[in-house]
Parts: C-alpha cells; structure tokens; sequence
C-alpha cells in the first residue's frame, strides 16, 4: 500500500470507527459485532504507526490511551461553573418555585433531569474538534484532563454535522457505570489477595462507590490505565454565542444531533406538579439504572427566564437539585448474633430477613455495642427500618412500631463470650464489651497471629488465614511465637502444601527475623498502637526492654501518646503470657532493639512536611514509601486534612483519598516526582 492508498484508507477507517462508535455509546444501536469493530480498529493502529505523518490526534485509536500525564496543569474556566442549591423535600422545592414564579411574574417551564452521581467536566471544541476537557476543581479553575477524556467512547473527538459553532463549551457528567464498578472491585480484590492482604488492608485499596472512582479514575497519569476503566459520560449544559435555540431542553436535543449522550430520561415539566412526579417516579426506579444518581435537577427551560433570574456568587438563582433521601426499607430482625474481633471486643450484628435496597440484597447490619441496642430498644422480632449510609453500608435506622409484638422482651445482651464462655468485661470508657481471654478464645488467637504476618506487620507473605487456621486446628499453633518452631514435617502435611510450598512458609518466617523494631512493635498487636504509633516508640525507647519497663508517666511524655495508649501499653507487658511470647520472639532472633544506623536520616529535604500515600507503586512498597519520608525528615498520616501537603498517589490510589485532595488542592505526587524531591 503506497501513502495516497494509506491516506484514503486511513480516512475511511476514521469515519466508519467514529460512525460506529457514536451507535454503540449513545444511540445504543450497535450495527455490527465487537469482533468485527475490534479488527478496523487493529488495521487503524497499524496504518497509523506504517504511516505516522497521517496519524490524527483525535483519530478513534486516541481511545485506546498511551499518553502519560506527569502533571496536570491548572486551567481558568471561561464562564465560573457554579454549585446547586439542594432541597430535600417537597415543602422546600415549592419554595423554590414560589420563588421564580415571584420574580418571573409568571409561572414557568421546567426541565427534569436525573442527577448523576459522578464528576463534572468541561469540554471545549474549535471547529468541531474537541481541544480541552477540565475537571470542575472549586468552579473558578480545574485540571486539564483532556488525554483521559479522550479515552472516553462517549464523548466525540469530531462533532457530527456542520451546523454547529466555531467555539463550543459543554458539560457534562463523567461517571463509572456499576457494572464496571463491580467488575473491577472483583479484579482488584483478587489482585490483592494473591498479594497476601488482608481484609482491613484490601479495604482501604478497594473502590468506595462509583462517584469517587469516577473521579480517582479520571486523575490517573496514564490514559491507557483510565481507558481500561470504560468511564463514560453524559452532557448537561451546552454554552456558546448564540446557542442554536432559545431552550435548555432544544439545545441539548441539538447537542445530540452533534453527537453528543444526553439522558433520554431529560423530562419538560409544565409545572411545579410534573417536577414532583418526576421525583417520586425516579425515586425507586433510578436503582434498576446502570449509574448512581442520588437526586434530580430541576432547571427553568427558557434562556431569556434564566437571564432575568440571575445566580449568585455560589448558584445559579433559576436550577435547584431535589435530593432523594437515603434508600430506606422495612423488614424483619430475625436474630442478633454477636462476633469477636481480634482484640476481644464483641460486636452484635442484626441477621436480618433479606431485602432488596439501593439494588442489592441486605442480610445484615453492625449494631456497634449493647448501647445502641438498649438506646434503640431493638427486640428480635421487630421489623425495622434500613437505610444505606452514603448508599453504602447498611445499618438500622429506627422500628417500625406498629408492627412490634406486644409481648416481645428486650435484647439481654450477652454476658458470656460466644466463643469461649468466658465472662466478658466492660471499662468505664468503653462502649464497647470485651473477651479477657486472649490466651484461650479462638477468634482473638487466630486474629492476632493473622496480624501478626499482615504486610505492615511481619510481611510474611507466604502464611496466610487458611495456613494458620490449619495449623491451629493442628495443634501447631497458639501463638505468633509459634511460628518459629514450625518444622518441614508440621506444613508439609497441610492440605495443598508440598515441597516447594512449604520451603515457601520456612522462608518467609526465617526473613521476618529481619523486620525493624518497629515493625515488630505493631505486629505484637498491642492495643491502640498502630504503625505511627510503634515507631514513636521504637525510636523513643530503643529497646523492648525499655518499652516494657516504662512507666504510665513516662510514656505520657513520648510525643503523640496519650493517658489511652500509655494505660494499654502497660496493661499489655503486666501480663505474663505478653511477655512469656516476647521472650520466644527474642529468643527465635526477631529484632527487638532499635537499629540506630539503619533508622539515621537520610536528610532534612521533607522537614516540616505532611504526606498521605495511598495506592499501589511501582519501585517500592508503601511502607517502604513511609520509611523513605520519615528518614527525609517528613511525616505520615493516614488521612487528608488542610495540614497536609502531598499526597502520594500510586496505581488504584484510594478514589476518596483523591477527590479531598483535590477538594482541599492538595498537590499530588507520583512515585518518580517524590524520588525527585529526596534525591
């Protein structure tokens, strides 16, 4: 094929990609099979690469992604893309519409629409070619973002038609479908369980909810890492001089014609009336859709009406959003059974009678401690209310008292563990009751040597839950400590396990000898001493002779330990069995001192600065990342505040831990840019 060939084929491949790209993502009338599209998309990628000099920077193959984004640059949106006024009942909403109706003089025209829970964008177009995409930010300024959004089916790279204008801004709404959403937490925890973390740890790695992976999503460096997520998108405002008509809900059919995904479910409202209709229609039926909409916006339809109302610095004075309710559901509290955690504390949960909320079935809900019980009054046999917090995590919000039985008995909570019978206990302080038995309950042992191997503890990565609840069920193990004495014959005998397998387990507790202090410190699962913790101690007390010898007063007096921690420090170590496994640990070569050389600083180029590191990296792991700071002179925290000054973002970054940041314009670091800062 000589260039003219590859030049009229490349152009035709263009189109008929674009052609059907635009019936698959926003007429959802695909004309022929992903094999088939797949396959002139494959002859477009090599025709481009054959013949570089007519590759397009919006060719259809731009949605595969390959740009890297190191940084991405703040950009002044032309028009100040404003928040909405949100109303939560029908009282407030005709308020609202007394209110236009007020300064209009008349009653007007409304437009419905859903309100997508994902993340808004402005896209710019000269000439019919998109040239921008920027993030909302804090609606004066956002982050240039246009690679990814490139990556996105639905959004056009080139404008259909001719009839639109030379400059063009539209905004939309970027979201995460939650069939994806579920597809790649499925992913992701598998990934991770392969890595050997456990659920506390693959629970702060995995997504939250679609909105914030959305946005997560979108913010990534790598195109092709963000086209492998399928975001996708639907537009809600179109601004240009002069708009093709003197209608909201005309300009987006308009838009459409363009190419453009408008919400087929955009409803004109001839009155207040239809607005509430609109609401209660949805308010169920949105939880059968394939996005998160948590409300509906309600817009008035005529330009020259919206011009009249104005907005004010925050909103615009002629759009409110009507926001529904958590999802709510009644049904029956069959049973309270109550669970013990690693540290002895019980936790009652509620069985409940399955239902179907917010799209998916609840068996179950945290009832905290026998205090929210008896302030409750929960009865098993009641029916109670349900309610998804932030739609997430159920939980009971109240009883249906009318149906109660009228010789129910109030919940007598348990005064015996579950587990091993044990009395259990409550301090004065504590909501919460306790199993004393570590020693001997179950739950507590498995627990404790379960954190004891966990990443950020001893980081033995070839035990895991099943392995030791095998070995326990064995008879091999009671303890942490007991790990050390485990022989060939012990683990080869484990179902599963063979030669290769078991030398696995025998090497990865042999290098745990060479964990830090202060790892080792957080590993003994003492209570209330997590990682920051730990090394506040290691590097105060050098040794754990010292810890363990310390008094109330004196560990009062190490930074950032408080009278909770120093009373549980010295609760832990006046217990002869704590210490009895301290000294097998000492003995089996666990280091228990301070290394002094090892833990010098590197340098003071992080002094006085605050970071927050979440997500997977390439070079290190992220307690390596912690270690890497605090030898520089900076500090860690595990969440984002104004007092934070970078967070440090890797592969799968926590999607909360990016929207505050960028919430609060907290500048974002990358593996390579941090290994900069400190070289």
């Amino acid at each position: 094929m000589d260039e003219k060939q590859a030049k009229i084929r490349i152009e035709k491949l263009i189109n008929e990609i674009n052609r059907h790209n635009h019936l698959y993502y926003v007429l959802n009338k695909p004309a022929i099979d992903d094999y088939a599209f797949d396959q002139m998309l494959e002859e477009l990628i090599t025709l481009e690469k054959q013949f570089p000099q007519y590759a397009d920077s919006l060719s259809p193959t731009q949605r595969v992604g390959g740009a890297v984004t190191k940084k991405f640059n703040s950009v002044k949106h032309l028009t100040k893309m404003l928040s909405l006024d949100n109303t939560y009942n029908a009282d407030e909403l005709k308020a609202f519409h007394n209110r236009v109706v007020k300064a209009l003089g008349t009653e007007p025209e409304y437009v419905c629409e859903l309100k997508i829970d994902g993340v808004a964008i402005s896209i710019h177009y000269e000439n019919g070619k998109l040239t921008q995409a920027v993030t909302r930010g804090d609606g004066v300024q956002g982050d240039d973002v246009t690679a990814n959004v490139k990556t996105i089916r639905s959004i056009p790279l080139v404008l259909q038609g001719d009839n639109h204008p030379n400059k063009l801004e539209v905004r939309g709404e970027i979201y995460m479908p939650v069939k994806i959403f579920e597809k790649l937490n499925r992913q992701l925890r598998e990934e991770l369980s392969e890595k050997g973390l456990n659920e506390d740890e693959m629970g702060e790695l995995l997504f939250k909810n679609p909105r914030n992976s959305a946005a997560g999503t979108l913010k990534l460096q790598s195109s092709k890492e963000v086209s492998k997520r399928k975001l996708d998108a639907y537009l809600y405002a179109l601004l240009c001089n002069p708009t093709p008509a003197d209608t909201h809900y005309e300009n987006l059919q308009m838009a459409h014609q363009w190419g453009f995904r408008i919400n087929e479910h955009a409803k004109v409202c001839k009155n207040i009336n239809e607005v509430l209709d609109f609401i209660a229609y949805w308010e169920n039926k949105r939880h059968a859709l394939d996005y998160d909409t948590d409300g509906v916006v309600i817009k008035v339809n005529h330009y020259s009406q919206q011009k009249q109302l104005g907005e004010t610095s925050k909103s615009p004075r002629w759009a409110i959003a009507f926001k529904y309710k958590p999802a709510q559901v009644s049904t029956l509290l069959v049973d309270i059974v109550c669970q013990v955690g690693r540290t002895g504390a019980i936790t009652p949960v509620a069985h409940l009678k399955p239902v179907i909320l917010a799209g998916t079935t609840v068996k179950r809900a945290s009832l905290h401690n026998a205090g929210f019980i008896e302030e409750m009054d929960l009865r098993i046999g009641d029916t109670v209310w349900v309610e998804k917090g932030g739609d997430i995590i159920p939980k009971i919000t109240g009883i249906v008292w009318p149906k109660r039985d009228l010789f129910s008995k109030p919940f007598e909570f348990i005064r015996n563990c579950p587990e091993c019978n044990t009395p259990l206990v409550q301090r004065e302080d504590e909501a919460n009751h306790y199993c004393p038995n570590e020693s001997g309950c179950k739950p507590q042992i498995l627990g404790k040597m379960i954190h004891f191997i966990s990443r950020k503890a001893m980081n033995i990565e070839s035990l895991g839950e099943k392995t030791i609840e095998q070995l326990y069920q064995n008879g091999k193990v009671y303890s942490y400590a007991d790990f050390y004495d485990l022989t060939y014959e012990d683990i080869v005998q484990l179902e599963g396990f063979k030669e290769k397998s078991t030398q696995n387990v025998l090497t990865g507790i042999a290098e745990s000898q060479n964990v830090p202090f202060h790892r080792v410190l957080y590993a003994l699962g003492i209570r209330y001493v997590g990682e920051t913790v730990a090394r506040k101690l290691a590097n105060h007390f050098k040794n754990i002779h010292s810890l363990k010898n310390a008094t109330f007063e004196s560990l009062c007096e190490v930074e950032e330990i408080g009278e909770k921690i120093a009373e549980s420090i010295v609760r832990f170590f006046s217990d002869e069995h704590h210490c009895t496994l301290i000294e097998r640990l000492e003995k089996a070569g666990v280091q228990m001192e301070l290394d002094e050389e090892e833990n010098k600083k590197h340098s003071n180029k992080l002094e006085g600065k605050t970071f927050v590191i979440s997500g997977v990296f390439d070079q290190f792991s992220r307690d390596e990342l912690k270690e890497l700071i605090q030898k520089n002179g900076g500090k860690n925290t595990g969440s984002i505040s104004k007092k934070t000054d970078y967070l440090l973002a890797g592969n799968n970054a926590g999607p909360e831990k990016l929207k505050k940041a960028e919430d609060l314009s907290i500048p974002l670091l990358n593996e390579s840019a941090f290994l900069r800062m400190i070289e």
